[in-house]
């Protein structure tokens, strides 16, 4: 009950970080979801989470389904290629 407690106050925190992000920078949120659109990346964030509920059940219980999903969510945001465009727009690379 916990271990999915932990994970609800996570998934809360996120949520809140990207609504202040939007309402500094309208527009921000539609970019940082556009992952959502993304089949394979998708596909990739579902078995991963699917794999690491699966395991995490076994070992530690039903509280380890809620990382599980949170995890999957950032493996299909870090898989995505949308809104990756050779990192123009990254602030390292304009520096140079």
């Amino acid at each position: 009950m916990i271990l999915a407690l932990t994970a609800a106050v996570a998934a809360a925190l996120l949520v809140c970080r990207l609504a202040l992000r939007e309402r500094r920078r309208p527009g921000t949120a539609r970019h940082t979801l556009a992952f959502l659109r993304d089949r394979r990346a998708l596909t990739a964030g579902i078995c991963a989470g699917t794999l690491l509920a699966a395991f995490g059940w076994r070992v530690s219980g039903p509280g380890a389904v809620a990382w599980a999903a949170l995890a999957g969510i950032l493996v299909a945001a870090l898989s995505s290629a949308a809104g990756k465009n050779g990192g123009a727009d990254d602030s390292r690379n304009q520096e140079r």
